[in-house]
């Protein structure tokens, strides 16, 4: 219990010494050269009550020295105690925000470590799905190779016999969905595999975040137990400043949060793509058994014939080679513009960086500057839409020759006959698996 100050003794006012007073007593006697020097003896000496103010002054300054040294004491004291208690206070107050903010990392190191649980969880999850996909893969390569022999054994029909007929079509239809599935389970693979690279990638945030909390945990409760007395502090006085990229309160705990909200965003997107996974497969085996019997129920029909339908197929193809040569000139003059218009582009993009090294106040936004300015926009513009232009140039050139592959298997396929549809074909499609969705379970 802190004890009462004691009272400062009484200050006495300073007052300054009297000045010594030089009393020359006159004498009516004729003046002498011996007269004169007993003046002197005379004038050097006190008179009585200036000695007593004398002796009072340094009585005065002895009683003030000892009162200021009193008082001193006294503040002195009062200091120390009041700094021991402030120094008390403080290391209180430090260890009591020191306890608070291992609370706070306690919180967020707990919360990270159930996301990274429940991400890792997740991951694996969407793993089997991704197994499931690769399996479901495999499984559309003998339905594929069966309907790529079906088209191989029509064609060897004579000539008499080659017709466009409804099993022809079917099996067209059979094939280019077996692509498309394929096409399709390779995306969702790929797409399986991004996403799982995502989750490990935030999964590996969570954790660096989390191992940092962990030994920044270990460290704060190290200086908790710190003390006065403890035989393991130093000093260090140049720990005494905030680092440069020293993180603040806020965007220390928005770190942790934006990295757990990453997670769990990365976790949806995980469900929602399992979900999806389990759709695809599901429709691909309902969509692939439906075409298998549209196609069963074809090879029963007979056959037509096809000598006008071959012509324009064939009328169709060289419309489409036609399209394809117009569309690759057009992608080479498109080509040619974009570089035309890059090398401007690139000289008004030159005068700009060059004019940024004007000095001082010569860095004007000036009419020319705002002229070259203008000038680069124009030119991005035309260069986009130049660039959008041969995408889809080349997008149409992409259609154009999967059109043009389409059409002339189309024309090779059409040398089928009844005795192949019966004898070959059907005997290679006992072969095709009934459903996707149960193969990719099977191991």
């Amino acid at each position: 219990m802190a004890q009462p100050d004691e009272p400062l003794p009484p200050v006495v006012s300073a007052r300054p010494l009297p000045t010594r007073i030089c009393d020359v007593v006159r004498s009516d006697r004729p003046r002498s050269c011996c007269g004169m020097a007993m003046a002197g003896f005379r004038t050097a000496k006190y008179q009585l009550p200036e000695w007593h103010r004398r002796n009072a002054g340094v009585y005065y300054s002895a009683i003030t020295a000892s009162a200021e040294a009193e008082r001193g004491r006294a503040e002195s004291k009062h200091l120390v105690k009041q700094a021991a208690a402030s120094a008390q206070r403080a290391q209180e107050y430090s260890k009591s925000t020191l306890s608070q903010r291992l609370g706070d990392i306690q919180f967020w190191r707990m919360e990270l470590q159930k996301e990274i649980m429940e991400l890792d969880a997740e991951t694996n999850l969407l793993a089997a799905q991704k197994l499931r996909l690769e399996r479901a893969l495999d499984a559309t390569e003998v339905p594929y190779a069966v309907v790529i022999d079906n088209l191989e054994c029509r064609e060897r029909r004579q000539p008499p016999d080659l017709v466009i007929d409804e099993v022809e079509t079917q099996l067209l239809k059979e094939a280019d969905l077996i692509r498309d599935i394929r096409d399709l389970l390779k995306r969702m693979i790929i797409q399986a595999t991004t996403q799982i690279r995502s989750n490990r990638i935030q999964k590996e945030n969570c954790e660096v975040d989390w191992s940092d909390k962990v030994e920044t945990y270990h460290i704060d409760d190290k200086c908790i137990s710190y003390c006065a007395d403890s035989t393991n502090v130093q000093s260090h006085p140049s720990s005494v400043k905030f680092e440069e990229n020293a993180s603040t309160p806020k965007s220390w705990a928005e770190f942790s949060h934006d990295n757990i909200s990453r997670a769990q965003q990365e976790k949806l997107a995980s469900v929602q793509l399992r979900s999806l996974i389990n759709n695809v497969i599901h429709d691909a085996s309902e969509d692939l058994r439906m075409q298998r019997s549209a196609g069963n129920e074809a090879f029963d029909s007979h056959c037509r014939q096809l000598d006008e339908a071959k012509l324009r197929l064939e009328q169709h193809l060289q419309q489409i080679l036609k399209d394809i040569g117009e569309e690759e000139a057009n992608i080479v003059n498109l080509k040619k513009a974009i570089r035309d218009k890059e090398a401007y582009l690139k000289v008004a993009q030159t005068r700009l960086y060059d004019r940024s090294f004007r000095p001082n106040v010569e860095l004007c936004r000036d009419e020319p500057q705002f002229r070259l300015v203008s000038e680069v926009e124009e030119l991005a513009v035309f260069l986009e839409a130049l660039k959008r232009r041969l995408m889809e140039s080349e997008q149409n050139l992409k259609n154009l020759e999967e059109t043009r592959m389409k059409l002339e298997k189309e024309i090779a396929v059409k040398a089928n006959s009844i005795f192949i549809d019966r004898q070959k074909c059907m005997s290679n499609r006992i072969r095709y698996p009934v459903d996707l969705e149960v193969a990719s379970y099977k191991q």
